[in-house]
């Protein structure tokens, strides 16, 4: 029963707060740090390795929404992991597996390396090197069942080639290169099935921002990012909008400012400045509709900090469109997908990202989409809703048997 009142005293704290608020949460265990990384699975955000005063670190540490609270847990590469500490690694999390690979160490510069961890057993297993060189301070995300990693520098300077990791096969595969220059330190994350990647240094401070399409393989410039040029920032996707927050700019002036990136209007907006000290290279995640922030290096040094954020609702007028009902998924041969269905249409791909909608029969009324297997083979297919006037309004993964 503690835990119980406990619980729904949290719950209630949150709601006591309004829209586009930061609230202080509990600090990270262990001491301050920068260039931790980050993930999240079942429900809770994972900090991950770093630098302290004393150096890089191994250890991983993860955070409890409901409880508020930090807890120990297996260092990278577990009892066998010396040597592995570091720092400004890229790091993604596929179903209830996390990833982590490159960063740079003591001794070595430049991982090429990827593990995986998994939280039932906490231990760690190491996966196919990375294919493209070892490096640091490159961006990861994971869209759907794959994981995506590139940018940062290496031995020969900046990088803007990309790859794909598929754990089910342990094999990357290389993408088309990132369009924009090639840079360290830039933001990258996952929204509403996209990439999205902005701001870093390749040489000048940058403010561009940028979409990746993992159904053609294909970037697309967005208008750029509106504070001013930075590295080191901390990015963040909640459908249908994106947050990039924090970081370092030309000056070495560290920032606590937050912007929204809504994905509809394609529109940037000034939102609520972070109440903690402004700073580079903090890790940040999203559980349950809020985003956590914290760590990084400050004017005053190293950081250990927390703090979540509870964005401002939007789109009310489209709210309809979110109410997405697919079923039976999966199935045989008919999908229904429940949605008001005026003004959309239907695209519909493989995960390799070719398009099969004329291999399928796609009915429509009102209130519903209807899709027929017709001769289509058993797997795993990607339904885009594509509204009129705002594009992509919802997407979902459908399976055939």
């Amino acid at each position: 029963m503690k835990i119980l009142i406990y619980t729904f005293g949290l719950v209630l704290s949150f709601s006591m707060y309004g829209q586009n608020q930061w609230i202080i949460k509990d600090s990270i265990q262990g001491k301050p740090r920068s260039v931790a990384s980050s993930f999240v699975l079942n429900g809770e955000g994972y900090a991950i390795c770093g630098l302290d005063i004393d150096g890089f670190r191994r250890k991983i540490y993860s955070y409890s929404y409901w409880e508020n609270d930090w807890q120990n847990q297996s260092s990278l590469g577990g009892d066998n992991g010396d040597g592995l500490e570091r720092g400004s690694a890229s790091a993604f999390a596929i179903g209830n597996k996390g990833y982590v690979c490159l960063g740079q160490g003591v001794t070595n510069p430049f991982f090429g390396d990827l593990w995986e961890y998994d939280p039932l057993t906490n231990a760690w297993t190491q996966k196919a090197n990375f294919l493209g060189s070892p490096r640091r301070q490159g961006i990861g995300f994971a869209i759907d069942s794959l994981g995506y990693v590139g940018l940062g520098i290496d031995a020969n300077g900046f990088c803007k080639d990309m790859f794909k990791y598929d754990p089910t096969i342990n094999t990357w595969t290389q993408l088309n290169d990132f369009e924009g220059s090639a840079r360290k330190e830039a933001v990258g994350f996952e929204m509403g099935g996209f990439g999205y990647v902005g701001t870093g240094d390749d040489g000048v401070l940058k403010k561009d921002f940028w979409q990746y399409d993992p159904t053609n393989d294909s970037w697309a410039q967005k208008p750029e990012f509106p504070g001013t040029a930075r590295k080191g920032a901390a990015g963040w996707g909640m459908f249908p909008t994106a947050f990039i927050c924090t970081g370092e700019d030309i000056d070495f002036n560290y920032s606590n400012d937050l912007w929204e990136y809504n994905i509809y209007s394609e529109s940037w907006v000034q939102r609520a400045n972070l109440i903690g000290p402004g700073r580079t290279n903090a890790t940040a995640f999203v559980i349950q509709d809020l985003a956590f922030l914290g760590t990084g290096y400050g004017v005053n040094g190293f950081l250990k900090d927390f703090y979540a954020y509870s964005p401002i609702l939007g789109l009310e007028a489209h709210k309809e469109l979110f109410n997405v009902c697919v079923y039976p998924n999966p199935s045989t041969d008919i999908v229904r997908i429940k949605v008001t269905t005026k003004d959309l249409h239907i695209k519909i791909f493989d995960m390799n990202g070719k398009e099969v909608s004329d291999l399928l029969k796609i009915d429509a009324n009102s209130e519903e989409f209807i899709i027929s297997r017709n001769n289509i083979i058993s797997g795993t297919y990607r339904v885009q809703l594509f509204h009129k006037d705002l594009g992509i309004v919802a997407i979902q993964n459908i399976t055939y048997l």
